[in-house]
Formats: C-alpha cells, structure tokens, sequence
C-alpha cells in the first residue's frame, strides 16, 4: 500500500465534514477506510450507552455478517479493539488462535486478514474501524499506523455529526413542544406554564417522552386517549373558564366532580496488537 500524504488525509478530513447526517458520514468513513487502506471491505460498530454495540454502516453483506457473528460469539477484534483500547491485527483468520470461534466461523464467508482500530475522542469510545481483506497477510504495522491516522479523522467526523444531529433534535423537540403548548393554551385557555404541566404530567403518568406526548397534541390537537376525570386520580380535568383549575389538575390530582359539567377533559497512545488481549494489565 503507498501510504497516504499530508495532503490526502487533509482531503480525507474535508470530505468527512462535508456530511452533516450522522448515517452520511458514517457511509463515507467506511467509502473512504477502504480506499485508504486499499481493502476489500470495511465496516463501523458505534457503541451507545457505553455498552451496547450495534453494527452501523457496511460496505457489503460479508461485513454485516461478520458483525452479527461477533456479536453471537461476543468476542472478536472489533469489540476488543474497544475494550483493549488498541489496535488489532490479524494476518490469517485461518491459523489466528485469538478470537478462534469468530475467526473459524468469517473463514467460511472468504474473510482472511483483518484490522480494527478503536474509534474514539476525549469524551470517549465511539465504537471502531474494522477493516477486511479477502487474502491472508492484508495488513501490516504500516497499514495500522495509517489506520490510526484515519480513525483519528473519522472519530472527530463522527463525534461532530453526532453533535449536530443531537442538536437539532432537541431543537425540534423544543419547536414541537412549543406548538403543542400553544394548542393547549388556545384550546383550554391556560398560560405557557400550566400548558407545559399539563403535557410534563401526561409524560409522567403515562411513561411517554415529553416530546412524544407533544407530537401527539399537534398530531390529533389532542391528548393521549385513556384519561378520564371520572375514574382517574391522574387525569387533568380543565374548563374553558378556569385556568387555575387546570393548573392545579396539573400539579396535583384532578378532584372527581370538581369539573363544571361543560368541563373540556384533557384526555491515548495507540497499541497495535498482533498478540492477544493484556488480561493481567
């Protein structure tokens, strides 16, 4: 492999910030790794919560079946690559005897080397580059020095995206919440702050994300179905010309009975490994 410029890996930096979409960026991180890398294959896991793994974007269907299959043995490069917080070759999942009942079973799908380099920034481990060759002795230290290099590229991409797509849902979260309360408000003649109880307390009660009960209000110009003043303590039971009555139906239980009868009810230091994992460390 003829390892890669200065100027490359500012092209590379370019047009992985050319996507705003976390998927699009993913896409092009895996595009541009087997470009880079000159492999036949490539794929990313993106680890969420801190625990759970999820194969996120494939070049093709072999990569997403050595995905699922090393998330079946729960053991592999990728996963350790993660945990170990280092760099992973192998030269020949035929004779490799780390990760045996992986590397025996991707043997079968034409998989012969393999590189996986954790992904990540100073908040942490976004998941990890896993790289595929379909001939035994595909990568070297070379390769993963320049798959270092690469991954340090995509996490920042990666990490960015993620940002942004986090910003603008809650952005859009707050904007339907917003019109929803406006629903409210005009409906059942209540202020912004019991408007905004009423939806928090249906959210509460009902174990419903606070932006779901809100996109039902602009949905349906309704509250979520089940809530009856009647037979249910929980409900907020409000009139057209009582204000403070819903508010208080929001911040405690509705009274049975207490509604007027026309009452509207408110329904580091990268490692590379060519042996196995550190388990004394």
């Amino acid at each position: 492999m003829n390892a890669p410029e200065a100027a490359d890996f500012a092209d590379i930096a370019r047009q992985l910030h050319e996507q705003s979409a976390v998927e699009d960026t993913l896409d092009s991180v895996v595009q541009l790794a087997c470009e880079t890398l000159a492999s036949d294959m490539c794929g990313v896991m993106v680890v969420h919560g801190g625990s759970r793994v999820e194969s996120a974007a494939v070049t093709n269907g072999v990569v997403a079946q050595a995905d699922r299959l090393q998330l079946e043995c729960r053991e592999g490069p990728c996963l350790e690559a993660m945990e170990e917080h280092a760099i992973f070759i192998i030269r020949d999942t035929r004779t490799e005897k780390r990760w045996e009942p992986w590397c025996r079973r991707v043997v079968d799908l034409g998989v012969r080397s393999v590189l996986s380099i954790r992904l990540f920034t100073q908040q942490g481990t976004i998941g990890s580059l896993n790289v595929y060759h379909f001939s035994p002795n595909g990568f070297d230290e070379d390769d993963a020095s320049v798959g270092a290099i690469f991954a340090s590229h995509a996490s920042v991409a990666l990490a960015a995206a993620q940002t942004e797509s986090g910003l603008r849902d809650a952005v859009d979260g707050r904007h339907v919440i917003g019109m929803a309360q406006g629903i409210l408000m005009e409906r059942y003649e209540l202020t912004q702050d019991q408007s905004f109880a009423v939806l928090r307390r249906y959210s509460q009660d009902r174990n419903i994300k606070l932006r779901g009960v809100a996109q039902h209000v602009v949905q349906t110009r309704n509250l979520p179905a089940g809530a009856d003043a009647g037979n249910d303590s929980g409900a907020a039971t409000v009139t057209t010309t009582s204000a403070a009555a819903m508010g208080a139906a929001a911040t405690g239980p509705a009274s049975p009975g207490g509604a007027d009868s026309g009452a509207a009810r408110v329904p580091a230091v990268v490692r590379v490994r060519t042996d196995g994992p550190d388990r004394n460390r």
